[in-house]
């Protein structure tokens, strides 16, 4: 495959990636801040009651900066830490935490396909 061709399968990866996963979290985000009822009753499960706006608000947030790639390592940061938010939640409560790491993985790859130089800090000089 070519450069221009390898360049350009690359950035619509990314941009499939970063769609898909950018819409998962403002679904979530929106299940959140309506306050859903299957969502409350695990934010009460896990002794986070009254923190479901905080966090639909936060991971809102999040996945817009995720999604805007000028601010989309900003945004990765942020989901780094919602989503290890949500691992060790699902850890600590013997929950399946596979989904959340997957997601996490994902966004990462994601924002690589994107913005190689993201990771420049960690090669060779």
């Amino acid at each position: 495959m070519e450069t221009n061709e390898m360049s350009k399968t690359r950035k619509i990866s990314a941009w499939i990636l970063v769609g898909l996963m950018g819409a998962l979290f403002v679904m979530s985000a929106s299940m959140k801040l309506m306050g859903s009822e299957e969502m409350s009753a695990n934010f009460s499960k896990w002794g986070l009651d009254g923190k479901l706006m905080l966090i639909g608000i936060g991971e809102l947030i999040a996945a817009i900066f995720f999604i805007i790639p000028k601010t989309s390592s900003l945004g990765v940061l942020l989901l780094s830490a919602h989503l290890g938010g949500a691992i060790v939640t699902h850890m600590s409560n013997d929950e399946m935490f596979i989904p959340q790491t997957v997601m996490l993985l994902v966004v990462w790859v994601a924002n690589y396909l994107r913005n190689p130089e993201m990771l420049a800090s960690f090669s060779k000089k």
